[in-house]
């Protein structure tokens, strides 16, 4: 037998099984069971394949590639995303692991290329493989509406789920079936075999039934409704990064950033005013706020490249080619995911044409031998250092396994080994730095604290610090990384000279790159109202007024400043505002009210009716009280990061 051929055929079935299995791809013992599972299994089928084409490539003796009519636009693309990352992103284990958009993208491309290398009928055979996906992932759907998935109890809990989704999201799933949809219609319409039409006809009508299924769980007042950002506030946040970042945007994977650093006040008069979103609601304004226009450029010539293509091949009776003009259109509407970029990378591959045109890269065996060794040590640098940031969120999930099951010890231990594991990445740091500092105030809350618990405490609260000095390190442009330092700094003013002003300075930080926040500013006036410093809280409080006109929570946080500056009258107009602003139903309108009433005394109030873990939305700032005698002090190198920002 023919090693070469055999060679050809494993690496076209790991094509195969790695598209029609890509988008359905999930595992458990992840944070996220439907990202990483994809990127490794990608990951996995390209190395093979990689290494199936080399190995041929020097049996043979020479090196030939196809070159097909998207190449040049996929390599600007591709490009695009690794500048953006290696320039932009501060954090790179985000944009390379988790979440990961630049792996996939790669992978998506690598997918491209090595697909681009079959024959026409081969490509056909791929084309089905997207078709036998979407069967997949339309039966799955099925199976978790009518919790089939809950009567096999082997599988995993996330599977059993009422929300599971292969995808990760019921939108982008929709996405998915309706793009692939034209395949299995036009199969039944070209097919000449009655057998085979019947099949991609009712598979069709699966299809059909799995995105209608997830469409009506998307419809409003469901519990998977769309909640996207306006199409406004999402321009405006793009065309402030073109401003400030041009070329190449934020980066990929920093669109949170820019959402913090450029939505407009007006958006806190939203319901959606307290969330953060990490993506715009369209694909296009995502991108281009990440990539600047930089990314513009690539993507007008992506599409230009695809519409003179599509044009060309409509008139041949192509029309499977619809479906790449559905991915196009989608991404205009919604925002994408890495599953529908893998799509569209593997439908341009199906239709580049490119077993019309061959070049030969290495004539012979020795430049067949060069050209394949940096291609085998790229296959082992990925495998060792893949494997050790995999091995890392492994552990990252076991913590959080444990820490669901209440055991401190375990978390612990199993947070800090993650971090040791791969120190690259901030949610592991700031996740470390909450369970240092729970751990901490758990023994600084008991009755009698000793000298071991005193530096049991010390040691605690260092570590948390550094852990949340390397949150903000690894990424400083991320205002909710300096919140995390702040909270960690306030907690421990009680009982650590010198924390006050860090607190102070961390939380100004996270206001600059998040200046529209309100809750931010209260939690800066609430230090400065700890430590009496009752003119500067009540600044704070009224900018978080400016930011938000109507949260009730800023109100009674101000009146509370001016009843504790002995400005009476002032807290009873603001208190006055408060009663206006929350439910007559609730605790709240309860605890304003009797705050109101012990004002109008012209007395402090002596008692509250509710606390900082209440369920309203009310909360009272506290005084300073020292919980450990004498205070400890801090170190020089618990002081926060230089701050970067220029706002």
């Amino acid at each position: 037998m023919d090693i070469t051929k055999l060679l050809k055929n494993i690496e076209k079935y790991l094509l195969i099984i790695g598209v029609a299995f890509f988008a359905v791809f999930v595992l458990p013992k992840f944070s996220s069971s439907f990202i990483v599972p994809k990127e490794i299994f990608g990951a996995i089928i390209i190395s093979l394949a990689l290494i199936l084409c080399s190995a041929r490539a020097i049996i043979k003796g020479e090196t030939k590639f196809q070159l097909g009519k998207f190449d040049l636009v996929v390599i600007i693309f591709t490009l695009v995303y690794i500048i953006g990352a290696i320039f932009m992103t501060p954090n790179k284990m985000e944009t390379f692991f988790y979440p990961g958009i630049v792996t996939f993208v790669i992978i998506s491309a690598l997918f491209y290329f090595l697909i681009n290398q079959l024959s026409k009928k081969d490509k056909n055979n791929i084309l089905i493989a997207i078709f036998f996906s979407g069967i997949f992932l339309s039966i799955s759907t099925l199976f978790t509406q009518l919790g089939l998935y809950n009567q096999i109890p082997q599988l995993p809990a996330f599977m059993k789920s009422s929300t599971f989704n292969p995808l990760g999201g019921s939108l982008q799933s929709v996405i998915y079936l309706i793009a692939i949809l034209p395949i299995g219609i036009i199969q039944v319409i070209k097919d000449k075999d009655y057998v085979r039409k019947i099949f991609f006809g009712v598979a069709s009508a699966i299809i059909v039934l799995g995105a209608t299924v997830l469409t009506i769980g998307l419809l409003p007042g469901k519990t998977g409704a769309i909640v996207l950002p306006t199409a406004q506030t999402s321009w405006e946040v793009a065309v402030e990064t073109l401003k400030h970042s041009p070329i190449l945007g934020v980066g990929p994977e920093g669109y949170a950033t820019a959402f913090n650093l450029y939505r407009s006040v007006t958006y806190n008069q939203t319901s959606l005013w307290n969330t953060r979103f990490s993506s715009a609601n369209n694909f296009y304004f995502t991108f281009i706020t990440e990539l600047g226009f930089a990314g513009l450029a690539s993507l007008i010539i992506l599409i230009i490249a695809i519409y003179r293509k599509i044009k060309r091949d409509l008139k041949k009776n192509i029309w499977e080619e619809i479906s790449i003009v559905i991915i196009l259109v989608s991404f205009a509407l919604f925002p994408s995911a890495p599953s529908l970029i893998f799509l569209l990378m593997v439908l341009l591959a199906v239709f580049s044409e490119s077993e019309e045109k061959t070049v030969g890269i290495a004539p012979t065996r020795i430049p067949s031998i060069i050209v394949a060794t940096p291609i085998i040590l790229g296959i082992v640098a990925l495998g060792i250092f893949g494997t050790k940031a995999v091995v890392a969120e492994v552990t990252y999930e076991k913590s959080l396994v444990a820490l669901t099951n209440n055991d401190a010890k375990g978390t612990y231990t199993l947070m800090t080994t993650a971090t040791n594991e791969n120190p690259y990445v901030d949610r592991y740091h700031a996740s470390l730095a909450q369970i240092d500092m729970a751990l901490a105030t758990s023994i600084a809350s008991q009755k009698t604290v000793s000298d071991a618990d005193k530096t049991t405490i010390t040691q605690l609260i260092q570590q948390a610090i550094s852990e949340g000095k390397s949150t903000v390190t690894l990424n400083p442009n991320r205002s909710q990384n300096w919140e995390v330092l702040g909270q960690i700094y306030k907690s421990i003013m009680s009982f650590a000279t010198g924390s006050d002003q860090f607190a102070i300075q961390t939380y100004t930080e996270a206001i600059n790159l998040d200046p529209t926040n309100p809750n931010l500013r209260i939690e800066l006036g609430g230090v400065y109202y700890t430590l009496g410093e009752y003119d500067n809280a009540i600044d704070a409080f009224k900018l978080a007024i400016l930011a938000k006109s109507d949260l009730a929570n800023a109100y009674y946080n101000l009146a509370i400043a001016y009843r504790d500056k002995k400005d009476y009258e002032n807290a009873i107009t603001e208190m006055n505002i408060v009663l206006t602003l929350v439910d007559k139903n609730s605790s709240d309108y309860t605890l304003a009210q009797s705050a109101l009433a012990d004002l109008e005394k012209n007395k402090p109030a002596t008692t509250t009716t509710t606390t900082n873990g209440d369920q309203g939305s009310l909360t009272t700032p506290e005084k300073q009280t020292t919980v450990v005698k004498p205070p400890i002090t801090l170190p020089q190198e618990a002081t926060p990061p230089a701050t970067t920002t220029q706002q």
